[in-house]
This record gives structure tokens, C-alpha cells and sequence, in this order.
């Protein structure tokens, strides 16, 4: 399968299933996505709705129930596990609501983590790594240990870690979820001017609508379903 009309993310038909004790819990039904290469769109919907499943399916972290997952031309929902770790590495930048940088190291070393699986040699490493956290504002930081940073400066070192492998698509999980309404807007803005200015594809699961305006689209996810605006409660 090749990428199409410009079409970076394809999910058709995909369905989602959990076994609870005898219950089969039903996550997603049936679901279609298109996302455009460039695009920044919002996933939204309530607790519960499915969201991080579907980001997880689309970063090929989790697999569907049924249907396809395609990426950048490729499908991932039949790749096996040690397939899907190196496309992984190749296509997709994670941002999380709570950072998850390693506290013994510093900036640097926690930008520098996913390089270690590449086959760069050590000062290309450090350009990479340098480059990433100058586009995040954060050079003058960078031998500094997460608890020396802020909640929002952590998060440019979680944000800078995600794309010092210039990937494919960017991933985030409720990036803003841990942080003030001026921090979580400093955040907002650097995503945008990734998208804007370096060209990267995002998905940004989130509950807030302060957040999703940032988005070129945004979606929303109600049991199990997509709409295209937010359906009535």
C-alpha cells in the first residue's frame, strides 16, 4: 500500500475490543480517519471515549481488533512486533501528559535516549540532540536535571526528545494536561510552529477546547464513534 492524495494516516474500519473478566468491553466501532501529511488535528471526546486507544493504534503501540491502520504508505496492523518497534523508531515522536523523562539525566541525555537505537556515531548525536532543543528554546538548559526545570520546560525536553529523530508524526497525549494555562500555552504555540513552520504532521489527543482551537481540525470521539463535530450529550 502507497501513500495517496497526500494522505499520511489512514484507519478504516477499525474496530477495538477489551475482555473484562466475561464482558467483551467495545472501545472503537468501526472507525474511519484520514489524516492529511501537515496536518495538526485534535482528537476530543469524553473519558472513556476511546482517544489514547486510537493514538495508541495509530503510533503502533497497540493493535485493532479489526480493520487497518496505515502510515505513511505502510500498514502496521499486520507487522509483527519486532517490525513495528523499528518502524517505531523511524516514523514516531511520543509526547506524554506527564513528560516520563528519566530524573538521573539531564536534558541532553533524555533527548539523546531514542538516538541511541539509531546508528549514529556520538557527535552526530549531540548535533541531533543540540538542534532539537535549540528549536524547543531550551540550548541554555540542556545539562539540567528535570527537577531543575519547570513543568513547561520539562515538557519542550519531552517535546524536543519526540522529534530529534525528525519523524514521520507527532504523537501527544494530553501535552498540556500538567501544566498552568500559561505554561500549557507556551506548549500550544510550540506545537503549532512545528507544524507551521517545520512541517510536521500532529495528533494531539485532549479534553480542552483552550487547547484543540490551536489545531487545524478537530475531531471528536463518543462511544466509539467519530464525528466531525461534537454530538449532542
Amino acid at each position: 500500500m502507497s501513500a495517496s492524495n497526500g494522505v499520511l494516516v489512514k484507519v478504516q474500519a477499525v474496530e477495538k475490543s477489551f475482555r473484562r473478566g466475561s464482558e467483551q468491553i467495545h472501545v472503537l466501532s468501526g472507525l474511519n480517519l484520514e489524516v492529511p501529511k501537515g496536518e495538526f488535528l485534535a482528537l476530543m471526546g469524553p473519558s472513556g471515549s476511546g482517544k489514547s486507544t486510537l493514538l495508541n493504534l495509530i503510533g503502533g503501540l497497540d493493535r485493532p481488533t479489526g480493520g487497518t491502520v496505515a502510515v505513511a504508505g505502510e500498514r502496521i496492523d499486520n507487522m509483527s512486533d519486532r517490525q513495528l518497534a523499528a518502524w517505531r523508531s523511524r516514523h514516531i515522536g511520543l509526547v506524554f501528559q506527564f513528560y516520563n523523562l528519566m530524573p538521573v539525566l539531564t536534558a541532553e541525555r533524555n533527548v539523546e535516549l531514542p538516538l541511541l537505537l539509531t546508528h549514529l556515531s556520538k557527535a552526530e548525536r549531540r548535533q541531533h540532540v543540540k538542534t532539537a532543543l535549540s528549536v524547543v528554546g531550551l540550548n541554555d538548559r540542556s545539562g539540567h536535571y528535570p527537577r531543575q526545570l519547570s513543568g513547561g520546560e520539562q515538557q519542550r525536553v519531552g517535546i524536543a526528545r519526540a522529534i530529534v529523530t525528525d519523524p514521520t508524526i507527532l504523537l501527544c497525549d494530553e501535552p498540556t494536561g500538567d501544566l498552568d494555562r500559561k505554561s500549557g500555552d507556551e506548549i500550544l504555540g510550540l506545537l503549532q510552529a512545528l507544524n507551521r513552520e517545520h512541517g510536521k504532521t500532529i495528533v494531539m489527543v485532549t479534553h480542552d477546547t483552550h487547547a484543540s482551537v490551536r489545531a487545524s481540525r478537530t475531531v471528536y470521539l463518543n462511544k466509539g464513534q467519530l464525528f466531525a463535530s461534537k454530538p449532542e450529550d
